[in-house]
């Protein structure tokens, strides 16, 4: 059987680390990388699924953020008040709990799934 590009062998090889480029790719790996280099192996255990808290579309080193107990009372008080958040509170929310416009608007997504889930347990 060929060992070309896409077949069993070759994708076998490839994912153990033997096959490096497809035939005719100009990709190659540095050569200033040696193929064991402790870089190369954090690298291949960052694409491994279910290694470490590495989540597919996470900003790379961006740690998870902590909400103080008065941020997320004030958050949780003005979920209450609308599910879905305005610019202009988002804006107002960020400068008053010193967080960004991403992380309010992240959180009140995440707000809404969770009231989603615990609506649909209720039923």
């Amino acid at each position: 059987m060929e060992k070309g590009p896409f077949s069993v062998e070759w994708l076998a090889q490839s994912s153990r680390g033997g096959a490096r480029e497809m035939p005719g790719s100009p990709l190659q790996t540095p050569p200033s990388v040696p193929a064991d280099s402790p870089r190369e192996r954090e690298a291949a255990e960052r694409r491994s699924p279910g290694h470490g808290a590495v989540s597919v579309g996470a900003a790379p080193g961006r740690p998870r953020t902590k909400f103080s107990a008065a941020q997320l009372q004030e958050l949780e008080r003005s979920f209450r008040e609308q599910r879905y958040i305005g610019a202009g509170e988002k804006r107002r929310l960020a400068a008053v709990l010193n967080l960004s416009q991403s992380q309010i608007k992240t959180w009140f997504q995440n707000r809404r799934m969770k009231f989603k889930r615990q609506t649909q347990d209720a039923r």
